[in-house]
């Protein structure tokens, strides 16, 4: 009977599956983390090395998590997994924002009662559990990600001591000064019913009619008449496109420097800027005019003209905020709507402020009979009432960005009520300052949020809601004076401290202010403030809040890592409060990622039916594929996402995981391979084998390279490149006849294993922080030496290089080998469709070579080039012709029945005839 040489290889073999099926076996590995307590195990090994702080921004506890969110997530575990085993330490605090209006408005909705309709601390309580319902639902989502932090304490903006310390810092900012209460306008929002602040704005496309009214001259000042034209025929022409405000208007504001004219078409004369003539006489489709005189802006200070709907003047103002850029140049101003406006008409004793909408966005009395509309109403007929009394010069359809609600997706309105400011002016250049040390990624952050830090002058952090934390300020219940003092924030960040800012609602203030505190009047009887905080102040004070709160962290932090909108938002809150608090940055970089798009980079909208929740993606790919998507990715602009692009990254992660399959079953077969007793030393190693460590060695660097960058589309790319171009395109395809063949101990044999089990300890260290739950696959299929901890990939260190030095001849060598596999690969292949050969062992090679460096290197190394080509015989010749040639015939000999390939040895062995030498005698041995 025949023997069956078959089961004298060394063929692969391994329980770890070909398949990932992720959405199946992920959860078991969640389920071993909790377990485990793995984090804390991380974090706890880790002590003693240098801290490294990545702090996080809250998301807002509402809702299920969408793209954006996973994103974010990812993103920091990457940093906290990597940091954590490259040396450091990292702890991750996760936090929740945990009050504000969503939440609020939520809760009324699911108990079916309108505001005011259920008592303040009834309301909290809803909002409470709704909150933390979130958190909890949100915690679970980012655990299937993948996401190990301390997420059994984590920081959630509602708990007492962080509101306690909330009150501390809003306490500091008062003291010094930079806290107000004052009447000014601010972003209003009619439907939620509260001021807004400038993070809390979204710009939408909006049509609307823009209007030109004129504004009758009363009282040139003698400017006009000295032209002999009388000025009751004289009208200043404003322009806007919030036809509601008309009745607001208190003024005419024109720039000094700018030049004006007069346009005389029939009777009358408009007086507008010269630049903006043209336009403006198209919109009203007047052809024939004439201008007459030009003045400037300065000159036409003071004079007065008639409100067009009310008995009551509008005086022509200057202002340096007005452009020419639409318009006519003559701007329409009122103060009760807008903060330039206002600030402009403070200029003015003789003006004071108007304010027509209610909190509802209605006109009151004070707009006559447009009393009780709301802006559309208001819109519709303020303009029907301008064209009856002959005020309206023109109509102009157009689409503008308008401010809209980020919250209810409605027009907010600008609308002058008392609030509580943080005046920025008073600590800018510090801001500015603080800016300038900090490191932006990308750089042009620092630009972004250095202008809207100039350009912001005021805060509103005061919102007339419930669920929050109440502005800590008590008021003189005689003279109605606000005091706020050391003793007042002390006795209440005690009382939040130990109660929760709902006992602002439940106690007198009898009951935590000290006996000792006194108005300036002299009286000792006191009320509070309703209003509470800003969320963006809830969230910008987690620096101290958090950092300075929790023994495992510390102040400042390493890294901030958000969405590119929280330049205005948590990067600019964080900035403000800590440059008062602190005197400096709450952070020491700052990093930004881009918005998730479709595929054809569309706004992801239910509208469009293009929108793809996480869970999807986990459901039918697995966390890991949404994760190797993360790390595709150049996020800091907009990332794309697709069934087709997470198909692509599902092949590719199989190209991944196949080469660590196929390592592992080269690693498990026989009597298996122990690191400890079986590895070789660098000097038995072959010189492939070497090749390969120092391909890894390259690998290892470019890895720190992109991790430390966070350019992790660097790190994916760069290992998937080496699982594809070095390993399953090159070495391992190489090795395969000294793995399967040799005998199983041989030192050949073992320096194969060595080798690819040191790349596989490396790439899967590597691989770890992005595919986390593939990493924790493998480590525990792999064999480990001693010095590895077995229990978890993430409480080992990022892998060390191997230290094998590849001098220029080495590296010329193999460069030379290696473009001369490729080519020789190309003409195998076409004598394969010739039918010349059918697999490459069935090949004899002879290389031809021009170059008598390249014959040198070649005709040294033809043995090795037989293992490399996998081919049967290569012979080198030198050739005087430009270019090497390549000439394939069918190998001498007879196929070996064990190792397949052609030799003439094959038939000399009587006991093993159909065996060449080299098969024969590891058989005998």
């Amino acid at each position: 009977m025949a023997q069956d040489y078959n089961a004298t290889l060394n063929l692969p073999k391994t329980a770890f599956p070909m398949r990932g099926n992720l959405p199946k076996r992920e959860p078991d590995v969640l389920g071993k983390w909790e377990e485990q307590d793995l984090y804390e195990k991380m974090v706890q090994k880790n002590q003693g090395r240098p801290m490294y702080v990545l702090h996080d921004g809250p998301p807002y506890a509402n809702g299920e998590i969408h793209l954006g969110t996973a994103l974010n997530k990812v993103l920091k575990d990457f940093i906290i997994k990597y940091k954590n085993m490259s040396g450091f330490c990292a702890p991750y605090v996760p936090g929740w924002d945990t009050h504000g209006l969503p939440i609020e408005l939520k809760a009324l909705k699911s108990i079916g009662v309108e505001n005011g309709a259920i008592s303040p601390v009834e309301l909290r309580k809803h909002c409470k559990n709704f909150a933390m319902k979130h958190v909890q639902n949100q915690m679970k989502q980012f655990k299937r990600l993948g996401s190990l932090g301390h997420y059994c304490d984590p920081y959630l903006t509602l708990k007492p001591e962080y509101e306690a310390r909330q009150v501390e810092v809003f306490g500091e900012m008062a003291k010094r000064g930079y806290m107000y209460k004052g009447l000014k306008p601010v972003y209003w929002c009619p439907d939620c019913q509260t001021a807004l602040a400038e993070a809390e704005i979204e710009y939408e496309n909006d049509p609307c009619d823009s209007i030109y009214v004129k504004f009758q001259v009363m009282d040139d000042k003698g400017v006009f008449s000295k032209l002999g034209i009388d000025p009751k025929q004289v009208y200043f022409v404003i322009w806007t496109t919030t036809t509601w405000t008309i009745p607001g208007n208190l003024a005419v504001c024109v720039g000094p420097d700018y030049e004006y004219t007069l346009v005389k078409a029939g009777s009358e004369y408009y007086c507008m800027a010269v630049e903006l003539v043209a336009p403006t006489m198209k919109a009203a489709g007047i052809t024939d005019y004439e201008t007459i005189g030009t003045f400037m802006g300065s000159e036409l200070e003071h004079i007065q003209t008639k409100h067009p709907l009310y008995d009551r003047n509008s005086m022509v103002i200057v202002g340096d905020h007005v452009t020419l850029e639409s318009g006519t140049g003559c701007v329409h101003t009122a103060p009760g709507y807008g903060v330039e406006d206002f600030e402009v008409c403070k200029n003015y004793d003789e003006i004071g402020i108007l304010v027509c909408v209610d909190a509802h966005g209605k006109q009151t009395a004070e707009a006559g009979e447009f009393e009780g509309m709301d802006t559309q109403q208001a819109n519709k007929a303020i303009a029907a009432k301008l064209v009856e009394c002959g005020a309206m010069l023109a109509t102009e359809r157009i689409v503008h960005q308008y401010p809209h609600c980020w919250r209810c997706h409605q027009p907010i309105i600008y609308r002058a009520t008392e609030q509580w400011f943080c005046s920025v002016k008073g600590f800018k250049d510090d801001a500015i300052r603080a800016i300038e040390s900090v490191q932006w990624i990308p750089e042009w952050g620092e630009e972004r949020i250095k202008g809207m830090v100039r350009d912001r002058s005021d805060w509103c952090i005061s919102r007339q809601r419930t669920w929050g934390v109440p502005i800590p300020i008590i008021y003189c219940k005689d003279c109605k004076k606000p005091i706020i003092n050391d003793t007042t924030i002390k006795n209440i960040a005690d009382l939040f401290r130990a109660e929760g800012a709902d006992a602002w609602w439940t106690k007198d203030v009898k009951d935590f202010i000290d006996p000792s505190v006194t108005c300036e009047c002299g009286c000792k009887e006191f009320t509070k403030e309703y209003d509470i905080m800003d969320v963006w102040f809830d969230s910008g004070v987690s620096h101290t809040a958090v950092m300075e709160q929790y023994d495992c962290l510390r102040w400042p932090a390493d890294l901030y890592l958000e969405g590119a909108d929280q330049y205005r938002g948590w990067f600019q809150s964080s900035l403000l409060t800590s440059v008062v608090y602190k005197g400096k940055a709450p952070y020491k970089a700052v990093c930004t990622h881009g918005w998730v798009v479709d595929g054809e980079g569309r706004k992801m909208s239910k509208s469009l039916g293009n929108g793809i929740m996480p869970d999807e993606i986990i459901q039918q790919y697995g966390a890991d594929i949404l994760r190797l998507w993360v790390a595709s990715s150049d996020y800091h602009s907009d990332i794309r996402i697709s069934k087709a692009i997470l198909q692509q990254l599902s092949d590719a992660y199989k190209k991944i995981r196949n080469t660590a399959r196929y390592i592992l079953g080269n690693l498990g077969n026989g009597a298996g391979f122990n690191p400890d007793t079986d590895m070789v030393s660098d000097d038995q190693l072959h010189e492939l084998d070497r090749w390969a460590l120092i391909r890894l060695d390259r690998l290892i660097d470019k890895v720190h390279e992109g991790y430390t960058n966070f350019d992790f589309h660097v790190v994916f790319h760069s290992i998937h490149n080496f699982c594809t171009t070095d390993m399953s395109n090159f070495y391992l395809d190489i090795i395969k006849d000294r793995l399967y063949c040799e005998k199983e101990t041989s030192v050949a044999r073992r320096a194969a294993q060595t080798t690819m089990y040191r790349i596989l300890r490396g790439m899967t260290l590597l691989l770890a922080p992005v595919l986390s739950f593939t990493a924790e696959e493998i480590w525990g299929f792999m064999p480990h030496g001693a010095a590895d901890d077995t229990e978890s990939v993430f409480l080992n260190q990022m892998p060390e290089k191997s230290g094998l030095v590849a001098d220029d001849a080495f590296t010329e060598k193999w460069n030379l080998i290696y473009q001369t596999r490729l080519d020789v690969n190309k003409m195998l292949e076409e004598k394969r469709n010739e039918k010349v050969i059918g697999k490459s062992l069935e090949a004899a090679v002879e290389i031809a070579v021009a170059d008598d460096a390249a014959y040198a290197i070649l005709s040294e190394n033809r043995e090795l080039l037989e293992k490399v080509l996998i081919v049967s015989s290569v012979t080198v010749t030198k050739t005087d012709a430009a270019e090497n040639q390549y000439i394939i015939t069918t190998a001498a000999g007879e196929k070996c029945e064990r190792c397949w390939m052609y030799s003439t040895t094959v038939g000399e062995d009587k006991t093993h005839p159909t065996l060449c030498a080299r098969c024969a005698h590891v058989i005998s041995e």
